[in-house]
Formats: structure tokens, C-alpha cells, sequence
């Protein structure tokens, strides 16, 4: 799937974080957010802002990835003062990557080692959570088709799937077909296990695990239909399946809805 210009993904970066804060100035500090109901509006507002702040650090000091000396930026004591630090971190971190070369080397905790990667995946973290601030909120707008398209395949090839320098991915002979109908979007998903000792020790060995792969030639064993944005909210948990068809093999769609089923914020 070809990916979106980087001017296009720091334009959404930008529009989906200024609704985002423009919702959330609206709410109860104390809101629950019911797509991640340990938070309320105020968490969820501070994740962001942390979130921007530590990309906007790894952007500005590439190649050099975090270090020892990183710490956790202290948290405002109001909401207001909440409000202003999300201004302040997210014109930062804007400013940094307009700053930037995309095909430089960046630090990333991918496989992808540029600040390209953080333009694409900050487009996509400031989309989830502008969604995150509307349910909060209770006035839900639609998400961009096009960017929701390459919400799928990230979150399928990076999120869920990728393999690490330290695993190998096993294929088996079993195919999902992810179509997105208002984009004419296909994602094939091959089916394997994930095996490997990560950096701090822990084993894996023959994980159910997925691989997003190029068309195979091959009729997929089952296939997942919708809209883009209703499979983007669905893979991130921030909408159900009401939207969603599913055609096929239903073994094969179970062992791939476990495989997306782990939990992501």
C-alpha cells in the first residue's frame, strides 16, 4: 500500500491534535473516556501532550535515541494548565518536523529507523485519540477515509504484525483479505507463528502472529469488508464490528481476530 505524502501526514498530525485539544477544553476534567475507561478527559489530554513531547526530543535530537537522562515531563496541577502545555508541547513538536528531513535517520522503537516513521505514526496516534476525545465528549465525527486506509495497513504491518530483529515469523499457508470499500483499499494478511528471546530475556515460541504480505495470487481463506474508518476504529478498539463483514473461513478470521485482539493505547 502506497503510503501518504509527509506533508499530507504533518497536516493531519496538526488538525486531528487542534480538534483533539479543542474537544477536550469543552469536557469535565473528571470525564471517563469509554474507549479507555481507566482514563478520564484530563489523562487522556497529559498522554498526548507526553507523547508529543518525547517524538519531538527523538526528532530533534536524531540519530540519538532516548537515554538515561529522559525524563517524564512533570504534570500540571490544573486543567488549564493542561490545556497550555498540550499548546506548547504540540507547537514544538510540529515545528520540529517541519524542520525535518523525513528520510533522516531517527531513533524509532520499529524496525523503520527515520523520521519518516514518526511522521506517519504521530498522524495516526493524534486520529485515535481525536476519536478518543470525541466518544469522551459524545460528538463523534468521521475520520478521514484516505488516512484511516493507511491506519489498517499500519496497524496490521506495524502494530500487530512486523517481526524484530530478534524473531523470526513463520508463514503458514493461510491468507486474510482485509478490503476497505470506500478507498478500494486491499490488505493481505498472511497467517503464522512468531518465535524468538527478546532483548530482556522473555521466550516466544510459535506465537500466533500476522504478516502483512503482497497479493498472493491466491483466493484469500476469508475475507474482513468495510468502510476505512470503521475498520481503523474496530483494529484500535474504538468502534465495534456493526460495520463490518466477514466472509470465509471462520476458523482462519478467528485465529486472525485473536492476533489483532491485544490490547493498544
Amino acid at each position: 500500500m502506497t503510503r501518504l505524502p509527509f506533508d499530507v501526514y504533518l497536516d493531519h498530525i496538526d488538525r486531528e491534535s487542534r480538534r483533539f485539544r479543542d474537544v477536550l477544553a469543552g469536557c469535565d476534567p473528571e470525564a471517563r473516556v469509554p474507549s479507555c475507561p481507566d482514563w478520564s478527559a484530563a489523562d487522556l489530554l497529559w498522554h498526548l501532550t507526553e507523547v508529543q513531547t518525547f517524538w519531538e526530543r527523538v526528532v530533534r535530537e536524531r540519530p540519538a535515541g532516548p537515554d538515561d537522562d529522559w525524563q517524564e515531563p512533570s504534570r500540571p496541577g490544573t486543567y488549564a494548565e493542561l490545556l497550555a502545555a498540550f499548546d506548547d508541547r504540540h507547537g514544538a513538536f510540529v515545528a520540529a518536523l517541519q524542520a525535518a528531513d523525513p528520510a533522516e535517520a531517527a531513533w524509532t522503537w520499529s524496525t523503520e529507523q527515520t523520521v519518516g516513521f514518526t511522521f506517519r505514526r504521530q498522524a495516526q496516534e493524534s486520529l485515535i485519540h481525536r476519536l478518543d476525545a470525541e466518544l469522551t465528549a459524545g460528538s463523534v465525527t468521521g475520520l478521514d477515509p484516505v488516512l484511516a486506509a493507511d491506519g489498517v495497513d499500519e496497524a496490521l504491518d506495524i502494530m500487530f504484525g512486523g517481526t524484530p530483529a530478534w524473531g523470526r515469523f513463520d508463514p503458514l499457508p493461510h491468507h486474510v483479505r482485509v478490503d476497505l470499500t470506500d478507498t478500494d483499499t486491499q490488505v493481505w494478511v498472511q497467517l503464522g507463528t512468531f518465535s524468538g528471546t527478546s532483548p530482556d530475556g522473555t521466550d516466544y515460541a510459535e506465537e500466533p502472529d500476522i504478516s502483512v504480505v503482497p497479493d498472493p495470487g491466491d483466493d484469500p481463506d476469508a475475507v474482513v469488508e468495510g468502510l476505512a474508518a470503521d475498520v481503523d476504529a474496530w483494529l484500535w478498539r474504538r468502534g465495534d464490528d456493526a460495520g463490518i463483514h466477514v466472509a470465509g473461513d471462520r476458523g482462519i478470521y478467528d485465529r486472525f481476530r485473536a492476533c489483532v485482539n491485544q490490547p493498544i493505547t
